[in-house]
């Protein structure tokens, strides 16, 4: 039976590539309080929106800067950025950022509290696939991942991938801007922090190197590009939607975007062994099934409908009896009529 075991001897293991795990748990919670207080904030802006719109418009994104609860979360997320580039830093990138799924627990726990809604059975369910699934794959990333050398081939490709990326979620922003879902603004911030992620590795292996280039400047420069158009998606996603799905959009998608850059280009997955691969994939999949069974299962989702149904309950019985008093008024009136008249006669 020791035979069928896989052999993790085979595997270079660096100790030192775990520090970076605990510097992204605390970014994880610094994530998960900052989302929650940016919905606040983008809650208390969205009445002032276009009807029939899910986006935000101009104004709105002016006011949020008035908003107090919308800018401590923005701090709290600046926070969150620099834990997670600290573990970038020491960390392969398909070991640390998958650990931002903790705060997709934190944030369905903090927005049930807030809200004063419980979360069902399924939308529990729902968050124990995605945060099991990103689990069993830190788990086994962390003791078969490598902190591999990026070549300026792989540089270069990034960047291309980007901005083709940059051009197509930008483009359909602007052009189907007030029919666009939550889910849309949900894919688009996460595929986007991918990239950022991916790109902020490079730059800081660079800098910290002294091996800084035109390419480099230019990684940043798209890593600016992409931080601030997913910045406007997970707002316009808090608007459309409860922050504990948006987060686990976030906290699932971003890190399989990063993952399978790191895997396919950056061969941080070169010594991990075919189980490990196999393993990665099924763990990917449970996490994004939990995502899509959270979108759709969440009591969020369907409180405005319970509510619409409630309130029209309510009108048809207020119409039904003041009808009712209608007919009885009429009918008393007519009786007294006809008394007066026998009266009379």
């Amino acid at each position: 039976m020791l035979g069928d075991l896989p052999d993790l001897t085979q595997v270079h293991f660096e100790p030192s590539q775990l520090i970076g795990i605990p510097f992204a748990l605390v970014g994880a919670v610094l994530m998960s309080i900052g989302a929650q207080l940016q919905h606040r904030g983008v809650g208390k802006v969205g009445s002032d929106g276009d009807e029939g719109s899910s986006s935000l418009n101009f104004k709105q994104l002016l006011g949020l800067f008035r908003r107090p609860s919308w800018l401590t979360g923005t701090l709290l997320l600046g926070g969150a950025i620099l834990f997670q580039l600290i573990s970038l830093g020491f960390s392969p990138l398909i070991v640390v950022q998958p650990i931002g799924a903790v705060a997709l627990v934190m944030t369905a726990i903090l927005n049930s509290r807030v809200s004063k809604t419980s979360l069902n059975k399924e939308s529990v369910i729902a968050i124990a696939l995605s945060v099991g699934g990103i689990g069993i794959f830190v788990s086994i990333a962390a003791f078969t991942a490598v902190n591999a050398p990026m070549t300026s081939g792989d540089l270069a490709e990034i960047l291309i991938i980007l901005i083709v990326v940059l051009a197509i979620f930008g483009a359909l922003y602007l052009i189907f801007r007030k029919h666009l879902s939550a889910l849309y603004y949900i894919v688009g911030a996460g595929v986007l922090y991918g990239f950022v992620a991916t790109l902020a590795k490079v730059v800081i292996t660079s800098i910290t190197h002294g091996a800084t280039d035109w390419l480099t400047w230019a990684c940043l420069a798209a890593l600016l590009a992409a931080t601030i158009l997913g910045a406007l998606f997970v707002q316009n996603a808090y608007s459309s939607g409860p922050p504990d799905l948006v987060i686990a959009g976030l906290t699932v998608i971003d890190p399989i975007v990063a993952v399978t850059i790191g895997i396919v280009i950056l061969d941080e997955a070169s010594q991990a062994p075919p189980w490990a691969i196999v393993a990665y994939i099924v763990a990917g999949v449970l996490a994004v099934i939990g995502v899509f069974l959270l979108a759709k299962y969440h009591p969020d989702a369907h409180e405005p409908l319970a509510e619409a149904g409630a309130e029209a309950k309510a009108g048809f019985q207020g119409a039904k009896a003041e009808s009712k008093a209608k007919v009885n008024a009429a009918a008393h009136g007519a009786k007294e009529v006809i008394k007066k008249a026998k009266s009379v006669n």
